[in-house]
């Protein structure tokens, strides 16, 4: 097997603003496997201050693991310990090269023309801009919606969810809400109470990651159910998961692979779910359609009817051109492939 590295850095048509800062370019690192004439293609993906890895770490363990390939040696779990994103990409190189079929990781409904329904995600900004874009989202056909808050004003936050319940109703317009952890503690239940006016489906990670026992009162008392997003990033799912959901006892998980370890490592957060009564949906992370359809198409065989948050592969001015599209609130498989920039000189 000879493996190799290539380096993208994906450019967003618009910044993208979260609590963390605005995003204007996003690195992207492709792992490439050729073996018999077969080739895999498995994407690493970071968030610089949300995943637990730097950029160095991410380049020297690329470089290790090729020269381990390439010296016909296989990495055990041990080898990505540290840096998950790196164990998804190899993860799902495998995959891809295992399935005979380029870019066909999973063969299930969503590759024979089927969709996924996902929701609508509306960046950070200022409140005009916020409104612009849930008009736009609605126009589009999305019938959820997830809007990134605590970042401008928060009564201005509150009177964007007042506008869509005044034109649709909850039975129209699913609404989440990711705070991304930037309620503080003494203010979020407060928040929380204010949000719940507007018939909410969800908060994503009110506080930030770390503060166990408050999260866990939050998540006991709050009228709005809760979902762990960032709680999960960095936790051993095997030997820390099942005492981290048991404390907290939140009502949702959402499963990033790129942020914990893969597709293997994800649906063992699955399992601990289900034991715990805990429901869940996926979001991707910001990955180039690369990365993006691998996660979709995993997601496809999950059979979940929940609303995915899989629309981030139309964010990239130079993303590759591939067969994913959105309409009407889905994302569908329907066209072809050109991974020149992937593959070319």
């Amino acid at each position: 097997m000879k493996a190799r590295v290539k380096f993208h850095q994906l450019i967003f048509k618009t910044p993208g603003g979260t609590s963390r800062g605005v995003l204007k370019t996003k690195d992207a690192w492709f792992l490439i496997l050729e073996d018999n004439g077969l080739r895999g293609i498995g994407e690493c993906s970071v968030i610089y201050g949300l995943s637990v890895e730097t950029k160095e770490l991410v380049v020297k363990k690329l470089d290790d693991l090729c020269d381990f390939l390439n010296s016909g040696k296989k990495p055990d779990d041990g080898f990505f310990i540290d840096c998950p994103a790196v164990h998804f990409a190899y993860e799902m190189a495998i995959l891809d090269l295992q399935n005979h079929s380029p870019n066909v990781l999973f063969e299930t409904s969503f590759t024979d023309s089927g969709s996924i329904p996902i929701n609508g995600l509306v960046w950070m900004g200022s409140k005009e801009y916020m409104f612009d874009q849930i008009k736009d989202k609605i126009s589009q056909g999305f019938k959820c919606i997830k809007i990134k808050i605590a970042a401008i004003d928060f009564q201005e936050e509150l009177d964007l969810l007042k506008y869509i319940r005044s034109q649709f109703s909850s039975d129209d317009i699913e609404i989440r809400v990711d705070a991304n952890g930037g309620f503080k503690l003494n203010e979020a239940f407060d928040n929380l109470n204010r949000l719940s006016e507007f018939d909410l489906h969800s908060i994503e990670q009110p506080i930030a990651q770390g503060n166990s026992a408050e999260m866990a009162v939050l998540c006991k008392e709050s009228p709005i159910d809760i979902a762990l997003d960032e709680e999960l990033i960095g936790v051993d799912v095997e030997t820390q998961g099942a005492e981290l959901l048991q404390i907290i006892k939140p009502q949702y998980i959402i499963l990033k692979p790129s942020l914990v370890g893969g597709f293997a490592k994800s649906e063992k957060w699955f399992a601990l779910a289900k034991e715990n009564n805990i429901k869940w949906w996926i979001t991707s992370a910001l990955e180039s359609n690369i990365g993006l359809n691998a996660i979709a198409q995993w997601t496809s065989t999950l059979n979940s009817s929940m609303y995915q948050g899989l629309g981030t592969g139309q964010l990239f001015t130079n993303n590759i051109p591939s067969p994913l599209n959105i309409k009407s609130g889905a994302l569908y498989y329907k066209g072809g492939w050109d991974l020149n920039l992937i593959l070319g000189a």
